[in-house]
């Protein structure tokens, strides 16, 4: 467990991180995107944290409305935060049922 004030780890193994911290929801699809590139300079990125997008299908999702579903996430990550991952965008989604 990463603690606040620890150096944020190199950015794979960030990813590797909250794909671990993810796992416990069990999902279906799980794509995490670094997007620190695209914040250089930007106040949160001096300290090393960065940016992300996650895209994530789980069943755990069903029936949430999509403040419950991302506080979900974050709970999840909540020792990254603020130290590994500065910002965050969430896709939160239950996988599509068929209709029969």
């Amino acid at each position: 467990m990463t603690r606040p004030h620890d150096p944020p780890p190199p950015a794979p193994d960030r990813i590797a991180l909250i794909r671990q911290r993810l796992a416990a929801l069990s999902p279906q699809v799980l794509e995490i995107e670094d997007e620190s590139h695209l914040h250089a300079g930007h106040a949160g990125a001096a300290g090393g944290a960065g940016h992300y997008r996650v895209r994530i299908v789980a069943d755990c999702f069903a029936g949430m409305p999509a403040v419950a579903r991302h506080r979900l996430v974050y709970h999840q990550l909540q020792d990254l935060i603020p130290g590994s991952i500065h910002a965050l965008a969430i896709d939160a989604q239950a996988p599509q049922r068929g209709n029969p």
